[in-house]
């Protein structure tokens, strides 16, 4: 089997602990860095290429800093993402607004900061025209249908997802769009979450190429950007094979070359939004053990709960558990590792051999950097964790305090309630 290694020892835990107490996120900015060039160089073919990191995966000012100081755009869904990314920075082409069942203020503000507008639904393009006007240049999300097999645990098929237009839709969108004064057009598609194979990305642009040629054929209208979304995944068992972002490129190259370049459409950019490739592997759950419990299986209690880490509780996902200081040692007890929510399905791990582990150990819960701090709630009366940066040379920052009961009871702020 293959080993996951931590990017923490137990005493740098240790260290970060007497500060700042466990459970934290901590994130690895050497190898944030590193995955943004490796997906940059990957795509570095295409001119026109940028990755828009999908901001709900891990919304944190210091993290969407290092991205845009490696070239990356952002991926928005709400206001609120708007304004994280605004105060960033990040303005005009380099905001890409991707949301459904969307509010006409949304479009303004995405409007108002130059963001590309990209429309679920055929319906919204009235919305977007009475929020702000038709932009100049506008996307529309496509939806092919069917079954799509290359890695669905997560999301839908598209045929059961909610999200896109059907060809038919998508072509008359496109026609509405232009008669209303639009000058340039991208296509997107969501397909799959978490795929664990080099052929999806190629596959997904197989579909969209030939769409974009067929459009061009059937309306006149020629595509200028293509995104490809989300949807690379990591390897979250040792066991599984990690994709490789240097053979999805060239996948990518090869179908471009071959169905796009004929058509006189080898102007269009490539766009990607990797939250989970970009961050999940860059960051960890680190929890305390605290209690022991010996009745029909062995349990071990940690300070975390799934409010720190919803993916297991709510999907059944898998995250590897390294006991720190113990790397080397045989696993050869039976845990299941469970947190104090009043849920038996807050569980990080069933069944799970694991080194003996006794009160007071640290264990590392692998590749929770994206969509691990980011989907926390409060169940229970239960307050996030703070979120902490390794720096390259070994230093760290606490990038997010943890909340407090004044967080919590905040909003209660306008009433004769007081909590102390």
């Amino acid at each position: 089997m293959a080993e996951k290694i931590p990017f923490i020892t137990r005493e740098k835990a240790e260290e970060i602990a007497a500060v700042i107490p466990t459970p934290f996120h901590i994130y690895t900015e050497e190898g944030i860095r590193k995955t943004a060039r490796a997906l940059k160089e990957a795509f570095a073919w295409n001119r026109g290429f940028r990755e828009y990191f999908a901001v709900k995966a891990t919304p944190n000012p210091y993290i969407l800093n290092i991205l845009k100081e490696e070239g990356c755009g952002v991926d928005c869904s709400s206001v609120t993402e708007l304004v994280l990314s605004r105060a960033c920075g990040f303005a005009g082409k380099e905001v890409m607004f991707s949301s459904n069942e969307t509010e006409p203020g949304e479009f303004a503000m995405a409007n108002e900061m130059g963001g590309i507008i990209n429309l679920d639904d055929i319906t919204l393009i009235d919305t977007l025209e009475q929020a702000c006007g038709i932009p100049d240049t506008v996307c529309c999300r496509f939806n092919p249908g069917g079954e799509f097999v290359l890695g669905n645990a997560i999301m839908d098929h598209p045929k059961d997802a909610k999200y896109g237009m059907t060809r038919p839709q998508l072509f008359e969108a496109y026609r509405i769009l232009r008669d209303k004064g639009a000058k340039h057009f991208g296509i997107h598609a969501f397909l799959a979450s978490n795929t664990l194979s080099n052929a999806y990305y190629p596959h997904l642009a197989e579909i969209l190429f030939t769409l974009a040629v067929d459009l061009l054929k059937e309306t006149g209208i020629r595509i200028d950007f293509i995104n490809l979304s989300g949807g690379v995944g990591v390897a979250y068992r040792p066991d599984e094979p990690e994709n490789d972002i240097g053979e999805i490129g060239r996948g990518v190259q090869a179908a471009y070359e071959s169905i796009l370049v004929p058509a006189g459409l080898g102007h269009a950019a490539i766009l990607t939004e990797l939250g989970r490739y970009m961050l999940a592997s860059n960051g960890a759950l680190v929890t305390k053990a605290i209690h022991e419990k010996h009745t029909y299986k062995e349990y071990i209690g940690v300070d975390a709960c799934a409010c720190n880490l919803m993916r297991p509780a709510m999907y059944g996902a898998y995250h590897h558990i390294t006991v720190l200081g113990r790397e080397q040692a045989a696993c050869d007890h039976m845990y299941d590792v469970v947190g104090s929510l009043c849920e038996n399905n807050d569980k990080f791990a069933i069944d799970r051999m694991l080194p003996e582990i006794r009160r007071g150990d640290y264990l590392y819960i692998h590749d929770t950097g994206a969509h691990g701090f980011s989907m926390g709630y409060n169940y229970n009366g239960k307050l996030r964790s703070a979120e902490v940066l390794l720096h390259p040379d070994g230093t760290w920052q606490m990038i997010r305090r943890a909340e407090t009961m004044a967080d919590y009871f905040a909003t209660f702020d306008f009433s004769d309630f007081h909590f102390e």
